[in-house]
């Protein structure tokens, strides 16, 4: 399961009063803890006002380079001159290592960050809605990933490097939200085999009690499904748990090992 860690976000309050102070540490210590706890992928959206989400963005980029090198920058933006002030620092790196979140359907995110993601050749989170909203059945979801992936495609950006987000609804409201996002998981896997899935599993229960059981649920049933990485914090315990153990019960977990070295790294399990 591939992690994109989703904490240096500027829309969490922390996080913006970060920006806002330059408290270099504090996100340092969020890259760094969310590396650590597996995440191969750090999510970096400043979430500020247009005029300096790009300054923001690079200060943002170059604090979580500092704390793990090793990661690959994720940048969260719809902002095109955002965008393309992060790429340009990331493609500095040694080597780079660049995912842009997100493309969709939508006419000025086509205009806008399908050519930066073409042009840099990044890895590209891709959902399924467009300019007409998220559609509720698998097939109109479908409709918009079939159409997404042959841009990317022409615009010379391998399915390997696409990571197609179903989107996740939530069950409060629509009791057969989870269904329909199996279903596109499934869909999508069948007719695009080599690229990712992706998706943020926490909607599935907002509005609901005991969240965290229902997330850990949807996890297992998703990644049955063929969902391969995860939008998610990476340092949540019964969360991770959840993944491994569903990933040694459908044998891609080789004698346990994943499954059996976070337990002794005290990652999952009791704390006591």
């Amino acid at each position: 399961m591939i992690i994109i860690g989703e904490k240096i976000n500027g829309t969490r309050k922390k996080v913006a009063e970060a920006i806002s102070s330059g408290n270099e540490d504090f996100i340092k210590e969020l890259a760094v803890n969310q590396f650590k706890a597996g995440a191969a992928y750090l999510d970096v959206n400043a979430g500020t006002l247009p005029a300096r989400e790009a300054q923001d963005m690079v200060w943002l980029i170059e604090l979580t380079h500092q704390a793990a090198p090793e990661a690959i920058i994720c940048l969260d933006s719809a902002n095109p001159e955002a965008l393309s002030a992060g790429l340009e620092k990331v493609k500095s790196f040694n080597p780079p290592k660049i995912m842009i979140n997100s493309l969709s359907g939508e006419a000025k995110r086509i205009e806008g960050v399908l050519p930066l993601a073409a042009k840099y050749g990044t890895e590209l989170i891709v959902l399924a809605l467009d300019d007409k909203g998220i559609p509720e059945t698998v097939e109109g979801r479908m409709e918009i990933v079939r159409r997404l992936v042959t841009l990317c495609r022409q615009n010379g950006l391998e399915d390997q490097k696409l990571f197609i987000d179903p989107l996740v609804m939530t069950i409060s409201t629509n009791i057969k939200a989870g269904m329909v996002t199996l279903d596109t998981i499934k869909a999508v896997k069948s007719e695009f085999p080599e690229v990712h899935l992706t998706c943020g599993h926490s909607n599935i229960s907002f509005g609901m009690p005991l969240r965290s059981i229902i997330n850990q649920s949807f996890m297992a049933l998703t990644i049955y499904a063929g969902l391969d990485s995860a939008i998610s914090d990476p340092e949540n315990r019964e969360l991770k748990a959840a993944t491994l153990a569903t990933e040694a019960l459908l044998g891609a977990d080789r004698h346990c090992m994943k499954f059996n070295r976070a337990y002794r790294a005290k990652q999952i399990g009791p704390l006591t």
